[in-house]
C-alpha cells in the first residue's frame, strides 16, 4: 500500500484561517480586557489576507485533492470571497454594539473565525463526510455565539432552542447520508453521482427514503417552511450582532452545500428533489410574506423575510438549469449583502440599555437622521424587490430561471407574494418618512466612525449593483459554467 503525498495547495486558504483561529485564540487568552481590539484587528486582518489569497489562486480549473474529497473550482473561489466580506461587514458593525454592553469579548471573533472556516469547507467540500464536519463546525461555533451573552435569559433560550432543532436537523442529515453510502457504496460526490445515473430501478425507493431524509435536512439548516420555527425565536433572542452573522454569510454556504450535494452528487434524481423544493418553496414564500405582515419586532419581520427569500432560492435550485443555479447564486449573495445592512441599520441605531428592535424605533428616522433614514430605504426596497435596487435584479433573473424551466405558475406565485411581501417593507418606510419619532428617541442621530461609513457604502453598493446589475450576474454565470 502507497500513500501519495496529497496536493496541499487548493487548501491554503482553509489552512491559513485555521492557523490565524488557533493564534489569535492563544493570543487572546494573554491580553487585557482593555486590548480586545487587538484581538478584533487580527480576526479582520486574518479575512481581508484569505481573500487575498483566495482570488491569487482563482482560476478557471477544478482541482480535487486529499482523495478528491476537497475541491476548488471557479464557484468555490467566488462564494468564499463572498463569505470574507460579509463577514469582514459583520464584525465591523458587531463592535460598537459589543462593547456599549461590556461583552466585547474575543469568543465572539474567534468564534466567528471558526464558523467562516466551516463556511470554507462547506463550499469546498466534495465528500458526504468533509460536508457534514464543514457543517458543524459552522453549527457549533453559531450555537456558541447565540449563546454567548451569559448574562442575558432570552439569549441562553434562543441558544437551547437553537441546539436541540438544529441537533435533530444533524440527525437527520447523517442518517441520510447513512442511507445514500448504503445504496451507493461511496461518500464522494462524483462516484454517488455516477451510481445513482446506474442504478437500476429497483434501488429507487431506498434511495429516495434517504433524499427526503437529506432534503428535510436541508430544510431545518435553511429554516425552509414547515420547518422555520427555530427562526424567528432565534433571530429574536440572541445578541443582535449574532443575529446579524447567522443571518447573512451562513446562507452563502448554505447554497453551496445544496449544490455539493444536490445538485451535484444528487443531480439524477432531481426530478424527486424537485417535486419537494416545489412545495418547500411555496410553502415558505406564503408563511414567510404572509406572517412577518403582523410582527412588531423587526428582527422577528427580518427573520420571517429570511425564510420567503429562502424560498426564492429554492425556485432557482429546482429550475435545474445552469442559468437557475446562477441566478440563485446572484440571489443568495446578494440577499447576504443586503441582509447585512438591515441588521447593520440596528446595530446602528441601538444603544447601551436601548435596543432598537422593534419596528416603532424606527419611527421618524427620517428627522433624526436622513442620510440613513435613505440607507434604510434602498436595504428595505432591495429586500422588497423594488426597482432600481439590486434585490429586483435577484428577484428577476429567479423567476426568469423558474419561467424558462416551464414553472410559470410558480413565478406567479413568487410574483404575487413578493407583492404582498412589499407591504411590511413599506411600512418601515413609511414609518421613517412619514410618522414622528417616538418620546424617548427625538433626539438627532450624529454618527461617525468606520460603522457609519461602512453602512453607507453598504446601501449604496445595493442601489450601484441594481444600476449595473451585469458585472455581478457575469461573475456567478462564470462560477456556475466555469
Amino acid at each position: 500500500m502507497t500513500f501519495e503525498i496529497p496536493n496541499f495547495l487548493p487548501a491554503v486558504p482553509e489552512m491559513f484561517v485555521l492557523g490565524m483561529a488557533c493564534l489569535i485564540l492563544v493570543i487572546d487568552a494573554f491580553l487585557p480586557d482593555s486590548r480586545r481590539d487587538i484581538t478584533y484587528g487580527l480576526v479582520q486582518a486574518t479575512l481581508v489576507a484569505a481573500a487575498g489569497l483566495t482570488l491569487w489562486m482563482m482560476g478557471p480549473e477544478t482541482v480535487l485533492t486529499f482523495s478528491d474529497s476537497f475541491v476548488k473550482d471557479p464557484m468555490a473561489d467566488i462564494l468564499k470571497v463572498a463569505v470574507y466580506v460579509t463577514s469582514f461587514l459583520v464584525f465591523l458593525y458587531a463592535r460598537p454594539y459589543l462593547m456599549e454592553r461590556g461583552i466585547h469579548k474575543g469568543e465572539f471573533y474567534i468564534l466567528g473565525l471558526f464558523a467562516v472556516l466551516g463556511m470554507m469547507i462547506m463550499i469546498s467540500g466534495h465528500n458526504l463526510l468533509t460536508l457534514y464536519l464543514g457543517l458543524e463546525l459552522l453549527s457549533l461555533s453559531s450555537y456558541a455565539l447565540v449563546a454567548f451573552w451569559r448574562d442575558n435569559t432570552r439569549a441562553t433560550e434562543a441558544a437551547m432552542k437553537y441546539f436541540v432543532l438544529g441537533a435533530l436537523a444533524s440527525g437527520l442529515l447523517l442518517y441520510g447520508m447513512s442511507m445514500i453510502y448504503g445504496m451507493t457504496g461511496s461518500l464522494d460526490i462524483a462516484v454517488i453521482a455516477a451510481e445513482l445515473t446506474a442504478a437500476d430501478e429497483s434501488l429507487n425507493i431506498p434511495l429516495v427514503f434517504g433524499l427526503v431524509f437529506l432534503v428535510v435536512a436541508i430544510a431545518f439548516k435553511l429554516g425552509a417552511v414547515p420547518f422555520h420555527m427555530w427562526v424567528p425565536d432565534v433571530y429574536d433572542g440572541a445578541p443582535t450582532a449574532v443575529t446579524l452573522f447567522i443571518a447573512t454569510a451562513p446562507k452563502i454556504a448554505a447554497f453551496a452545500f445544496l449544490m455539493r450535494l444536490l445538485v451535484e452528487g444528487m443531480g439524477p434524481m432531481h426530478a424527486d428533489w424537485q417535486g419537494m423544493f416545489v412545495i418547500l418553496a411555496v410553502l415558505s414564500l406564503a408563511v414567510g410574506n404572509v406572517i412577518a405582515i403582523a410582527q412588531t419586532s423587526i428582527k422577528r419581520m427580518l427573520a420571517y423575510s429570511t425564510i420567503a427569500h429562502v424560498g426564492f432560492v429554492f425556485m432557482g435550485i429546482l429550475a435545474g438549469t445552469d442559468s437557475g443555479y446562477a441566478s440563485a447564486m446572484f440571489y443568495v449573495i446578494v440577499y447576504a449583502i443586503t441582509a447585512a445592512g438591515g441588521f447593520g441599520m440596528i446595530v446602528f441605531l441601538s444603544r447601551k440599555g436601548y435596543e432598537a428592535d422593534q419596528i416603532d424605533d424606527f419611527k421618524g428616522l427620517a428627522k433624526r437622521n436622513p442620510w440613513f433614514a435613505f440607507i434604510m430605504l434602498l436595504l428595505l426596497f432591495s429586500m422588497a424587490g423594488v426597482p432600481p435596487t439590486v434585490g429586483f435584479y435577484a428577484k428577476l433573473a429567479v423567476i426568469q430561471a423558474a419561467v424558462g424551466a416551464d414553472l410559470v405558475w410558480l413565478a406567479i406565485v413568487a410574483v404575487i407574494f413578493s407583492i404582498i411581501g412589499a407591504f411590511y417593507y413599506l411600512r418601515v418606510v413609511k414609518m421613517m418618512f412619514f410618522d414622528d419619532p417616538q418620546e424617548d428617541a427625538k433626539e438627532p442621530i450624529q454618527p461617525s466612525g468606520a460603522l457609519a461609513a461602512a453602512l453607507s457604502i453598504n446601501g449604496l453598493a445595493v442601489l450601484l449593483l441594481g444600476i449595473f446589475p451585469g458585472l455581478l450576474l457575469s461573475v456567478t454565470h462564470y462560477a456556475i459554467m466555469g
